[in-house]
């Protein structure tokens, strides 16, 4: 029972919406159904995947956490090496089953399901280590996002438009955008534990730049969407305002981006609001 209590506190409870929420909303607006399987994707994408995605990494990630200050609260467990066995052990314990069946659910969806579990794997997993190779890192680390709804879209065999391209373009250069701006407050601690990223890369300054202009770009997409989907853009505008007080941070002072990925946690809250306010809007 201690693993299981540490792995909840690993799985990041406080974030667990940001994956259910994109499967949910993909599957409800796209199908107007609450059924079976909208339950079992909320659930799995709600607790098992968060369990096997934040476990994964607190086992992986052990060497760069003990350095890290910010670890041990809502930011992620401190897991000690005891339980490191265990906590793979009931992380892909408890995902697996549920992935297995939703793959049967739809064969639609089996790929895209099954390609997001892999990301999930492949960017923490000792051998894999995506989140140390530049940009696949941002890249992988917006798919654990973006793929829940990916699969939601699959599940319910939505008609592929271009608005639909562009949106899911959008909301994965976003994705890029925070995860490359969250490893800048961690270069120092990366680097002491000889962990590389986009940050421990390209420095403190110049991620955060790249990550200010993500966050344009994605912006600038969410613009270009039909109707009042547009006004998807404006959730951009915090993001850019957080992110633009940082734009002359330093690899010595890099720890003063957490400031703005606290931030972050509780505006992830209000572009969610703002987007599914869009989907129950009326038409235009």
């Amino acid at each position: 029972m201690s693993a299981v209590a540490k792995l909840f506190v690993a799985s990041r409870p406080i974030s667990w919406v940001n994956t259910a929420f994109p499967f949910g909303a993909a599957y409800f607006f796209s199908t107007g159904a609450i059924d079976w399987i909208f339950w079992l994707g909320c659930f799995f994408f709600l607790v098992p995947y968060n369990f096997l995605m934040y476990g994964v990494n607190d086992v992986f990630d052990y060497e760069s956490d003990l350095r890290n200050p910010r670890k041990g609260g809502i930011e992620g467990a401190l897991l000690d090496p005891k339980y490191h066995r265990l906590t793979l052990f009931w992380a892909f314990g408890i995902a697996i089953p549920f992935a297995i069946a939703l793959s049967l659910v739809n064969p639609n969806s089996t790929f895209w399901l099954w390609l997001t579990l892999f990301a999930v794997v492949a960017y923490s997993v000792k051998g894999l280590r995506f989140k140390e190779i530049p940009f696949l890192d941002s890249l992988t680390s917006s798919w654990h996002f973006v793929g829940p709804l990916v699969v939601g879209l699959a599940m319910a065999e939505v008609e592929i438009t271009g608005a639909l391209v562009t949106g899911i373009a959008a909301f994965l250069i976003w994705g890029m955008a925070s995860h490359a701006f969250g490893a800048v407050q961690d270069v120092r601690a990366d680097r002491e534990a000889k962990i590389a990223s986009i940050a421990t890369a390209l420095g403190a300054r110049l991620t955060t730049r790249i990550a200010f202009g993500f966050y344009i770009v994605a912006g600038v997409l969410a613009l270009s969407l039909p109707d009042r989907f547009a006004f998807a853009a404006l959730a951009a505008i915090p993001y850019l305002f957080v992110v633009g007080r940082e734009l002359n941070i330093t690899d010595q002072n890099c720890e003063r981006a957490n400031r703005g990925w606290k931030v972050f946690i509780w505006l992830n809250f209000f572009a969610g609001a703002v987007i599914c306010s869009l989907l129950i809007g009326p038409s235009a």
